[in-house]
């Protein structure tokens, strides 16, 4: 970004969504370098956010991530899970809402801890809700 910087300006990166994206392999594979460049060499890095449907529990592209990620990312950067769409956890029963399934949660903990980030704080969000807002911020 271009012209003076503000010193408490911070900027928010969005890569692509590994999982959903139809594309060929070779694009998927180059944007796996520029994301391991990235963390390895942008040096006002502080965070990175890995947003997982609290619904499913993490893919087999989280699993790579979340490997690349304990396998580079630097020490001083922060890595924090963030369970989306908490609200849609409700199923039948209203009593769900808010909540992640146990085996999600056990998935996504061995996950985790295969890649060598289970220490990374959880956190459980919701869009419609605003549940985990002021805890992401």
């Amino acid at each position: 970004v271009s012209g003076e910087k503000d010193a408490d300006a911070f900027y928010i990166v969005d890569l692509p969504g590994f999982g959903f994206a139809k594309v060929p392999d070779h694009v998927r594979l180059d944007w796996s370098a520029f994301m391991g460049r990235y963390m390895t060499e942008r040096k006002t890095l502080k965070v990175v956010f890995h947003l997982v449907d609290s619904r499913h529990g993490p893919t087999g592209e989280d699993g790579s991530i979340m490997k690349m990620v304990g396998d580079m990312l630097p020490r001083e950067v922060q890595y924090v899970i963030v369970l989306t769409k908490a609200d849609k956890n409700v199923g039948k029963k209203k009593k769900n809402a808010g909540k992640v399934s146990a085996d999600v949660y056990e998935k996504l903990t061995q996950t985790m801890a295969e890649a060598g980030v289970g220490a990374a704080p959880i956190v459980l969000t919701s869009a419609e809700t605003k549940l985990g807002r002021d805890d992401v911020w």
